[in-house]
């Protein structure tokens, strides 16, 4: 879901929840790349050529193209609810690895309920904290996890993975442009490990019976104005990157929208070092650091928040509670996130597990998913059953243009992962 918390481990993208959770809205699939199944990445490819293709493709979205796609995949999603072919998958158990607020109810246990097949359920967080997790165990004691999409060279290089068989997948369900978002990146040595479940965004929430936010003016820079000190709430990574934005939308801290951070470790410490040094100059702005989606919740409800950076899930279900709360991108571009779905080297379940994957990949499911969690979905039909509040949310959340200006997390190498929690740390014990 995110992109992680580069201080601790995430769900955009991408959030590290990553952590983000780059993302891909739902109606970009019809301009999306051809689906690149056999093609690596090498650590050193070029993050920006995916990133402008992505743009391109989110530049010519519209709420007419989301629902001619849908009406597109109707003769599909008419052919009834999806069902268990193979029944000697059909009972037995299933251990997810997964984001913590990316299985809504009734998720699983309509699955169980379908398939006779008992779901083990380990949420995490952060990407950090499934990273570690799978460390300690080599792989064993999962059968499936959630790793954020801009995680990839990390994923690759520990080895924690096997490859997923898209014969036994139901990839034609899912949008184009959602899937190229795994094969672009997680195909390595001709084989797939990653495919899409849900995309989200990090951006700005706030109180709206306390402040007053319009998107003409909205910026990661509104954060740090006076009549806000004291009560912001972010994550320390991602607050950097934002200011990291703000900077080169300014023109103070040129970066190339943050992408030339990525370049090499020099680069990225010439660009975080002028960002850390504003960050700490506005330490006292900062009411609390969240880490995961309930104490997002928390913070705007309960500790004092007024306005943050945070991922668009936990706002929009606190505004479709009816919670004076929203959620909008700002100029710069809302920092963009997609998870999906692995298969850890260790897992026994493989069946089951690929029951699980047809499963989520139905339109049905996939849009329960968005509905519940305040995410978006990533098959096809999906959007055309979304609740008349969930579509209301998400076009007060990326109005006018906002679509155009996402940022899309691009793959972090293993050193700029490192690097960006030592700044963060840093930033915490400022």
């Amino acid at each position: 879901m995110h992109q992680d918390a580069g201080t601790a481990t995430a769900r955009n993208p991408c959030a590290s929840r990553s952590e983000g959770r780059p993302a891909w809205p739902a109606s970009c699939f019809q301009m999306a790349a051809p689906m690149q199944g056999t093609q690596s990445m090498s650590k050193t490819q070029d993050p920006r050529k995916d990133t402008a293709a992505t743009l391109a493709a989110a530049r010519n979205f519209s709420r007419r193209s989301v629902l001619k796609a849908a009406a597109v995949a109707g003769a599909a999603s008419a052919i009834g609810p999806w069902y268990v072919k193979d029944a000697l998958s059909s009972s037995g158990t299933l251990s997810l690895l997964h984001w913590d607020d990316e299985l809504p109810n009734p998720v699983i246990p309509e699955f169980e309920k379908k398939t006779g097949i008992k779901v083990v359920s380990t949420p995490f967080s952060q990407n950090e904290e499934q990273i570690n997790k799978l460390q300690a165990t080599g792989g064993e004691g999962f059968d499936l996890c959630q790793p954020t999409r801009d995680r990839s060279p990390q994923f690759k290089d520990l080895g924690l993975l096997q490859p997923l068989d898209p014969k036994k997948m139901k990839l034609d369900n899912l949008l184009p442009a959602m899937l190229e978002g795994s094969t672009s990146v997680w195909t390595w040595d001709g084989k797939l490990y990653h495919v899409p479940h849900c995309w989200g965004s990090e951006a700005i929430s706030w109180r709206t019976d306390l402040a007053k936010i319009e998107y003409k003016t909205l910026s990661y820079g509104t954060l740090w104005n006076e009549e806000f000190k004291g009560k912001v709430q972010g994550r320390p990574h991602s607050l950097l990157a934002g200011i990291g934005l703000w900077l080169d939308a300014t023109g103070k801290v040129p970066s190339n929208r943050m992408m030339d951070a990525f370049k090499d470790e020099a680069s990225m410490k010439k660009i975080y070092d002028e960002i850390l040094k504003v960050a700490i100059s506005k330490k006292a702005w900062i009411k609390q650091f969240w880490d995961s989606a309930d104490n997002t919740k928390s913070g705007l409800m309960e500790n004092g928040v007024v306005i943050g950076q945070t991922w668009d899930g936990p706002a929009l279900s606190l505004k479709k509670q009816g919670k004076p709360v929203s959620y909008m991108a700002p100029q710069e571009g809302a920092i963009a996130w997609l998870d999906g779905w692995a298969m850890p080297s260790g897992a026994k379940n493989i069946e089951q597990a690929y029951e699980w994957l047809s499963y989520v990949h139905s339109p049905e499911v996939s849009a329960k998913v968005a509905d519940g969690s305040g995410y978006n979905p990533v098959c096809k039909g999906s959007d055309g059953m979304l609740s008349e509040v969930a579509k209301k949310n998400f076009t007060e959340a990326f109005p006018d243009d906002a679509l155009s200006r996402l940022w899309h997390r691009p793959p972090e190498p293993s050193w700029f992962a490192e690097l960006r929690t030592q700044y963060a740390e840093k930033f915490k014990a400022a």
